[in-house]
């Protein structure tokens, strides 16, 4: 049973009862090799070799188009039911569809239409319930991304929507952190609240936003030249968890962290103080990670 599921884990085909195929490839032989080694070490009886034929004789024996189809349709019906109210708990779950998606693209040997489509459609509710998360989240922008003088930014005024998720807190902590210690954060009803003499944030038409591929706390960082990989690491896990994509190891539990906090925390100034010291401890940890593998 055990060699069944590991042979069902690394993507094997069936060529017959008892006689699996994979496609020629390191990963595939050190998984075969290691599902023989076990087989032997029980006494049975397990063969490896290779076959002398052109790869595409087999495809048909790895088409996963029903495994994509099955997994559209979870995503659909997910994407039917977000709204405000189950966005963090739609959220959780498209983590889980996430993972079965890149499960499932590993083992992908000859892919076609259905592994972009599957794609688009988790991107695509990644965003709605990043919208549900938070409403009037802003469009990106095409425009590039101007250096600036952190001597022009101090001790000023900083304008973002109020009841912040993942994007705006990080932002904000990014800004008192590292880039303006003295900053004022005002929390606005709406983005057209934003007084004139305030740098606004992750909103449409603020002084700092998405950009591109770039979710707020990443312009911010390419604006002041920030640099430092505990950094990078820390934009990955909010780029993920604000627009999706390749998801980090921490951002499931960075997730759980925060919607704990924003349930329990109706102040955002508290909020604020109190997220801003789980991203101190990322910051922490991913420096230590640095230290320790340098």
């Amino acid at each position: 049973m055990r060699a069944w599921r590991a042979l069902k884990a690394c993507g094997a085909a069936v060529l017959r009862d008892g006689v699996y195929l994979l496609p020629e490839h390191s990963t595939g032989r050190e998984a075969l090799e290691a599902i023989e080694r076990e087989v032997l070490a029980i006494n049975g009886t397990a063969h490896l070799f290779s076959l002398d034929a052109p790869e595409q004789r087999f495809a048909a024996l790895f088409d996963r188009s029903e495994e994509y189809s099955r997994l559209q349709e979870q995503i659909a019906l997910c994407r039917d039911e977000v709204n405000a109210e189950n966005a963090l708990q739609k959220a959780r779950q498209v983590r889980k569809l996430r993972k079965a998606f890149s499960q499932l693209a590993v083992i992908d040997f000859f892919p076609g239409e259905a592994k972009p489509l599957t794609e688009s459609a988790l991107q695509e509710l990644e965003t709605a319930i990043s919208r549900a998360l938070s409403t009037d989240e802003p469009c990106s922008s095409a425009e590039s991304i101007a250096i600036r003088d952190l001597g022009d930014y101090q001790g000023r005024r900083w304008a973002t929507r109020k009841r912040p998720w993942v994007d705006r807190l990080a932002s904000a902590w990014l800004i008192q952190r590292f880039i303006d210690p003295q900053a004022h954060i005002l929390w606005l009803d709406a983005p057209g609240d934003c007084p004139s003499d305030a740098l606004g944030f992750d909103f449409d038409g603020a002084t700092f936003s998405h950009v591109g591929q770039h979710v707020t706390f990443e312009t911010l960082l390419a604006s002041f030249q920030l640099e430092g990989s505990a950094l990078k690491r820390i934009a990955a896990v909010v780029h993920y968890l604000d627009i999706g994509g390749a998801q980090p190891a921490e951002a499931s539990g960075v997730e759980r962290v925060l919607a704990g906090l924003r349930d329990n925390i109706s102040d955002d100034d508290m909020l604020l103080h109190t997220a801003g010291h789980l991203f101190d401890g990322l910051l922490a940890a991913f420096a230590n990670d640095e230290k320790n593998h340098d």
